[in-house]
């Protein structure tokens, strides 16, 4: 059996991609790695993504979810604000710039509905 079809792999395969994170042979672990261990004895690793692409993954999940960015209405462009606020977006270099750009709106826009959120 291969490491990635070993149960716990298996078990956590889903997490695994919803980071955007890959399953590694334990024998070919660089240091950031996370080493998996199934009764004691190590079995599958996990290379985390660099932050680089978090901001792409984040925005890759949204259109997922709601289609394409630029083509949403007013509502839904609010929600998708919300969801990568809520995920840490904007703490990312540029990344209402990014977001904006995603979205087809001005990064003015994106921070009217980052501060429509946070009025009572």
């Amino acid at each position: 059996m291969s490491p990635a079809e070993h149960p716990l792999a298996a078990a956590i395969k889903p997490l695994v991609a919803a980071m955007g994170a890959t399953f590694v042979p334990v024998d070919r672990t660089e240091p950031d790695d996370v080493t998996l261990e199934w009764e004691g004895e190590p079995v599958v690793a996990v290379r985390l993504p660099g932050l680089g692409t978090a901001l792409d993954r984040l925005l890759g999940d949204a259109e997922r979810t709601y289609g394409p960015l630029a083509d949403l209405d007013r509502e839904d462009k609010q929600r998708v604000v919300r969801t990568l606020e809520q995920r840490g977006a904007f703490t990312i270099r540029h990344g209402v710039e990014t977001v904006a750009a995603a979205l087809g709106v001005s990064r003015f826009t994106v921070y009217n509905y980052l501060n429509r959120e946070s009025r009572p």
